[in-house]
């Protein structure tokens, strides 16, 4: 368990390469995953190349470590290989909705979650993007994936070369519960992100923005309800072109 309480997002990498073979034992591992009805409703892209990295980027804002990791690797919830199977062998799937979506994208997150796992034991460093659902199509037109596979996880991959400090966590306390959901009141919600706010990095973090809470720095200027909105109806628009609704 070491690996996980010392788990840190490795945005910084050495100009060292990640043997191929390793990465594909990694990649066979993680298939151990749970995964709904045994259909392994994943695939995994894997970016190598210098000229893939580039076209990768501006759907990750430009983030420097999406060029500069050895690999990057775009896992996706993909109902089209089962389909695809389906009709092979004389049967008629009904997978172009959104349940199916949702079932693919839980199967594609536990593996991405697994493979993470493995990468910490190499001792290879990896940042999970979250960028990968603000502007899927660029995504989906440069790795030319087909109708029924949605990117959903992108990881950036590789030997670090930083080994950046903890970031806080909530109590244990704040998230877990008992029998029937206990909701926040004022008072526990003091309790839970005093810590959290009276960090020196985050009351900087506030400072800088010019707000007067950690929480209006979120709300405000990261994850804003206009940018939600937008980024909303583009992975509906984009769900509805890939078949999933």
């Amino acid at each position: 368990m070491k690996n996980l309480l010392t788990r840190r997002s490795i945005r910084k990498y050495a100009d060292r390469e990640v043997p191929e073979a390793l990465m594909k034992r990694l990649l066979d591992e993680a298939a151990r995953t749970q995964t709904m009805g045994n259909l392994q409703l994943y695939s995994v892209v894997i970016t190598r190349s210098k000229e893939m990295k580039s076209k990768l980027a501006p759907a990750h804002f430009n983030q420097p470590m999406v060029t500069e990791a050895p690999l990057v690797l775009t896992i996706c919830a993909d109902f089209n290989r089962t389909s695809q199977w389906a009709r092979c062998r004389k049967a008629e799937p009904g997978y172009d909705n959104f349940l199916s979506f949702q079932n693919a994208s839980i199967d594609a997150l536990l593996y991405t979650q697994t493979l993470c796992n493995l990468l910490d034991e190499e001792g290879l460093g990896y940042c999970y993007l979250g960028t990968t659902v603000y502007m899927p199509q660029l995504i989906i037109d440069v790795l030319q994936l087909p109708r029924l596979v949605m990117p959903v996880a992108t990881l950036t991959v590789g030997w670090p070369a930083e080994e950046p400090p903890l970031t806080d966590r909530l109590p244990v306390e704040s998230f877990v519960h008992s029998e029937t959901y206990r909701d926040y009141t004022p008072e526990a919600i003091d309790t839970y992100y005093n810590n959290k706010e009276q960090l020196p990095e985050n009351q900087h973090f506030v400072e800088v923005n010019q707000k007067e809470t950690l929480a209006q720095v979120f709300t405000d200027i990261r994850y804003t309800r206009k940018d939600n909105e937008s980024m909303s109806k583009t992975l509906l628009d984009t769900l509805k072109q890939q078949g999933f609704l």
